[in-house]
């Protein structure tokens, strides 16, 4: 069964950061691709980064201040957030890119405020 654990959330001030981390278990995990969604409230859930072999890709409203990276051997994808600003305030999701687990992890809050 697809497991999806994500941690590292929290409140931090803007111009802060905060590095996500995402294990995953139920799968081969070095297979496939991974991504990294959010859902801020009220919004859809968008995707963020992905990671596919050695190539990353962002959403532009992130792209140079989070970095999006994989560790195959501890079967755990990365999000390391810098510069953070209020509206990355979202519960942020680790899952299979392009196309997602239908079981989603629980997610980590991301509270970006003064």
């Amino acid at each position: 069964q697809v497991q999806l654990v994500e941690s590292g959330g929290g409140l931090v001030q803007p111009g802060g950061s905060l590095r996500l981390s995402c294990a995953a278990s139920g799968f081969t995990f070095s297979f496939y691709d991974m991504g990294w969604y959010r859902q801020a409230p009220g919004k859809q859930r968008e995707l963020v980064a992905s990671i596919s072999g050695g190539r990353t890709n962002y959403a532009d409203s992130v792209k140079g201040r989070f970095t999006i990276s994989r560790d195959n051997a501890k079967n755990t994808v990365y999000l390391q957030m810098n510069s953070l600003k209020p509206e990355d305030t979202a519960v942020y999701y680790c899952n299979r890119f392009p196309i997602p687990y239908t079981n989603w992890g629980q997610g980590t809050q991301v509270t970006v405020s003064s």
